[in-house]
């Protein structure tokens, strides 16, 4: 049986250049070695000051939400991407002043509807934090 899954990134801001992470390339982080079934939850913390965390590949949303909380410091509250990608965007003059965040089925998407939200409560310099998609099933 052959198993696609999608790669996973994650590009954080202020890196010398982005990071990615691949995961779900080969079939034993799909899930297959744990019986067949894909891992599909994932989930963004989102906290003050441009804070966040991710986690992907879960088999729980529990276990995703909890995992990305302690990845994430300052109330940070979550945002669940089960076979979905979530992108945060915060005014890069000031970290601490307007954010906003989105999850759809396309990055793209996830990051153009964040970077408005942003803009709309007030960013004047609105740039990507961090994005994350989590893997299909």
């Amino acid at each position: 049986m052959m198993v696609q899954c999608r790669s996973f990134c994650v590009w954080q801001r202020g890196a010398r250049a982005p990071r990615l992470l691949l995961a779900g390339i080969l079939a034993v982080s799909c899930g297959v070695a744990l019986g067949g079934s894909a891992r599909a939850a994932g989930a963004l913390a989102i906290g003050a000051c441009g804070a966040y965390g991710f986690a992907y590949d879960y088999a729980r949303d529990a276990e995703a939400s909890r995992a990305a909380l302690g990845k994430c410091a300052g109330g940070c509250k979550v945002v669940p991407l089960r076979r979905a990608c979530g992108a945060i965007a915060i005014d890069g003059a000031n970290a601490c002043g307007a954010h906003g965040y989105a999850v759809a089925v396309r990055l793209g998407t996830a990051q153009n509807t964040a970077l408005r939200q942003c803009y709309e409560y007030g960013g004047k310099d609105c740039v990507i934090r961090a994005f994350a998609c989590d893997a299909k099933d």
